[in-house]
């Protein structure tokens, strides 16, 4: 274990945030670079060997996390690294990205701060890298299978990878002109910097994975030749259907959905773009919808500098402790101040949007919006609070409804739904399609980056055991195995 008295003796430290006048004139990650390092140790020292790490059931990987705190604590990075990956693929990512439902779960978080687990896996893999310990790890040999996996969000890419290393000739399958899915264009570059992707997809291609951009199933490739090309495929599209807003005006210019927004704004990052096609630029925007997508249009808003920036959501603000509906070890909904929060803007609570507003020419320029609250459990609006607020860029961040059904992937594959509106699966991931499988988000449902991982990895175990009738392959989680949901 590390250090026994750890707990007792060190507070909560966590990574130390660059000045906001600084990093809103950039689009480079919001934290100091190499701040954790010199306090991680300290950090990972309070790991308290409680017995039973709750952390465990908290995280849906399984990551072995007092055991890489305890060569963290020693720095002993090279071990640490290597516990690290045996349930992880991609640890930069959720150490950058997850909202850590292991820090919820930590024993220690009963009556303290807890361990600052997600700090201390970011430093991990970072000096990982940063020392060469991050290797391709190719397949002694191959199997003569041939996988196909539709979608390089991070379900995709694990999947990939797991069966990639179990020997199989894996085609990852991309729509959009870059590998990474919702990583890539979904994701914020103040939030990952995409060099994090570009190195991991460097290091699956020497292992031997093929990465297929530009191609949509569906649409450029119909689903029985995929069938016929390859003797498994994972779907792992994502569930990119998003929630739309049909009230009076929705048809306005300057109203977009989150995902048309955010995109824009990477592809200048890429250099696709001088300027974003769409832009908060000199606009009073609004953004519906209260959380981490909202949250990055709310970031990004304030880069490309918005006159104001006001975030609409329909609930109940949360409160700042657990309530008893969610104890401890689960993962409470409580207030959360991201990094965008802490950049400016207003947050609102407990409002619906009832309309909006445009000039002549039929651009948005005010939203018009009324309290809510609920009533014999409904939500219903409060007479007599309506009122409107300036709009001339309005973001809808209001979630997904599941994988797009327009393109002809799920048509085309005969593939079954469940009552959730996802695609069906056993316990294996296989769907009702035999050699057909479906991970992450177009299974589940919207979710979690550790989930999306956590599901690539175990529905590549299920393709391997069907092309091999066995399988070695890591797999943390079933899909109907609702002990973590968050």
């Amino acid at each position: 274990m590390a250090d026994p008295k750890g707990f007792l003796t060190t507070g909560r430290e966590v990574a130390q945030s660059r000045p906001v006048e600084e990093r809103v004139r950039d689009f480079k990650e919001v934290y100091v670079p190499g701040s954790l390092l010199p306090i991680i140790s300290k950090q990972a020292s309070r790991c308290m060997d409680c017995g039973i790490p709750f952390c465990h059931n908290g995280c849906p990987l399984g990551n072995l996390i007092p055991e890489w705190n305890d060569y963290a604590y020693r720095e002993d990075w090279q071990a640490a690294g290597e516990r690290l990956h045996a349930t992880n693929n991609f640890p930069e990512f959720t150490g950058r990205l997850c909202p850590a439902p292991c820090e919820s779960a930590c024993v220690l978080g009963i009556n303290q701060p807890a361990v600052t687990i997600k700090n201390v896996e970011v430093s991990i893999i970072d000096k990982a890298w940063e020392t060469g310990n991050v290797l391709p790890q190719a397949p002694e040999r191959l199997s003569g299978k041939t996988v196909a996996v539709i979608g390089s969000g991070p379900a995709g890419l694990a999947a990939a990878q797991q069966l990639t290393r179990a020997g199989h000739t894996v085609a990852v399958y991309e729509r959009a002109d870059r590998v990474g899915g919702l990583l890539r264009y979904g994701i914020p570059e103040f939030k990952m910097e995409k060099r994090h992707i570009n190195r991991r997809i460097e290091q699956m291609r020497a292992e031997g994975t093929k990465f297929r951009t530009g191609v949509e199933i569906g649409r450029d490739l119909p689903a029985d030749a995929l069938r016929r090309r390859y003797d498994a495929v994972v779907v792992a599209a994502g569930a990119t259907t998003a929630r739309d807003l049909p009230v009076p005006g929705r048809e306005l210019n300057g109203i977009h959905q989150a995902m048309e927004y955010l995109p824009l704004s990477n592809k200048v990052q890429e250099g696709d773009y001088v300027t974003p096609p769409i832009t908060a630029e000199g606009k009073h925007v609004v953004v519906i919808g209260g959380g981490d997508t909202g949250a990055d249009c709310v970031g990004t808003a304030h880069r490309q500098g918005a006159a104001s920036v006001t975030q609409l959501e329909i609930m109940p603000r949360p409160g700042e402790e657990r309530n008893p509906g969610q104890p401890w070890p689960t993962f409470p909904m409580l207030y959360k101040v991201t990094s965008a929060h802490e950049e400016g803007g207003e947050r609102v609570y407990s409002v619906s949007t009832t309309h909006f507003e445009g000039d002549e020419e039929g651009n948005v320029q005010w939203l018009h919006l009324a309290e809510v609250e609920f009533k014999d459990g409904k939500l219903e609006q409060k007479p007599g609070t309506e009122r409107k607020i300036p709009a001339q860029l309005v973001t809808l961040a209001m979630g997904f409804t599941g994988t797009d059904q327009e393109n002809g992937l799920v048509s085309q594959f005969g593939l079954e739904l469940d009552a959730r509106g996802n695609i069906a699966r056993d316990d294996h991931y296989e769907t009702n399609v035999a050699g057909v499988f479906v991970a992450g988000d177009a299974g589940r449902g919207q979710s979690l980056i550790v989930w999306a991982i956590a599901e690539g990895r175990s529905a590549a175990r299920g393709v391997d055991r069907f092309l091999t009738g066995a399988s070695s392959l890591h797999a943390p989680i079933r899909p109907t195995d609702r002990s973590l949901t968050v």
